[in-house]
């Protein structure tokens, strides 16, 4: 990874109170980057802002600038233009699939209205390098091959994933028409320390608790879970690499686990004495995602570097230290 290019680079994360904008953001300031960052929450009171209280003061005290804002709101696209950023990485979403089931308007403003103003004022900006936007693996459905690869039809299963494929699209649109230069993002499962939702972190709260470990339907489903430090390594390079502009590029690990065997996996890792249940399936469940991670590696070089059972060590040593 080349740090250097980081160096005094003037960043704009929205986001960043997130998981994964809260491990892109330390490690843009330990890389020496100007960083600014757009919150939901109350940069104040703290509240929403859970991942970003884990940086450490000394490097949460480089950051530039802390805006509260709400991505969907046309306010955000002065916010952005006043920022000046050379780089923007787009991270700001709704990204819980359920939640979407009961507040698909909610999600659309969120996901593909909240992009659109990101759009709007990257353009206003005078010397923007790079536009980084979030897509997301549900975009896909489930795999209609043994990996899926950029070329994988999209065949959205429920109102979140449509949303980022309506955004994907918004992004495609404004390359071509305007020629901003766009990356588009497509990270696989993603998960590690400072994840509050999703199966590996409710898996690894409860069975540090040894409370009974919940699986929605047959637990046969299978995603491709990637750590969190080799997702920020893909959104740098998507930030930095000169063929990245004009691409939407999946990343993953190449392997796919089912929710069963990552329960156990979890139960074993922690000792813990937690049961394994099965529930009634969830709706709109993707039965299998699998990462074709062949083109970041020959554009880019980029390979995962992080296996499961070590990225799982490190989690639930985390949430052990933590008291998640």
């Amino acid at each position: 990874m080349n740090s250097s290019f980081w160096k005094s680079k003037r960043v704009l994360i929205t986001g960043a109170d997130g998981f994964i904008g809260s491990h892109l953001t330390e490690r843009l300031l330990d890389f020496g980057a100007k960083v600014s960052i757009l919150v939901k929450g109350n940069p104040v009171d703290g509240s929403s802002c859970y991942t970003l209280s884990y940086l450490p003061k000394e490097t949460a005290a480089r950051i530039d600038n802390i805006v509260c804002c709400d991505i969907s709101s046309a306010d955000t696209q002065e916010i952005i233009v006043k920022s000046r950023p050379r780089i923007i990485f787009h991270l700001a979403a709704s990204a819980y699939v359920p939640y979407s089931f009961a507040h698909p308007f909610e999600v659309f403003a969120v996901n593909t209205t909240g992009t659109l103003h990101v759009l709007e004022a990257a353009r206003r900006i005078k010397g923007i390098e790079r536009v980084v936007s979030t897509s997301s693996s549900e975009v896909f459905g489930t795999a209609q091959a043994k990996k899926i690869s950029e070329s994988h039809p999209l065949r959205p299963t429920s109102p979140y994933a449509a949303s980022k494929a309506a955004a994907e699209q918004y992004c495609i649109s404004y390359l071509i028409t305007y020629g901003l230069p766009i990356a588009v993002i497509r990270p696989f499962n993603t998960y590690g320390p400072r994840h509050t939702y999703d199966v590996p972190p409710k898996f690894i709260r409860l069975a540090l608790h040894n409370k009974p470990l919940t699986i929605y339907g047959s637990g046969k489903q299978t995603r491709d879970f990637m750590y969190v430090s080799d997702t920020v390594d893909a959104f740098l390079t998507m930030g930095s690499h000169k063929k990245a502009v004009g691409r939407i590029v999946n990343f993953g690990t190449g392997k796919d686990v089912s929710v069963n065997t990552l329960a156990s996996l979890i139960k074993g890792i922690s000792k813990s004495k937690s049961d394994i249940v099965h529930v009634e399936q969830r709706l709109a469940e993707v039965d299998r995602l699998c990462c074709d991670y062949s083109l970041a590696k020959s554009l880019f070089g980029w390979e995962p570097k992080v296996s499961l059972e070590e990225g799982l060590r490190l989690n639930i040593e985390w949430a052990k230290k933590n008291r998640v």
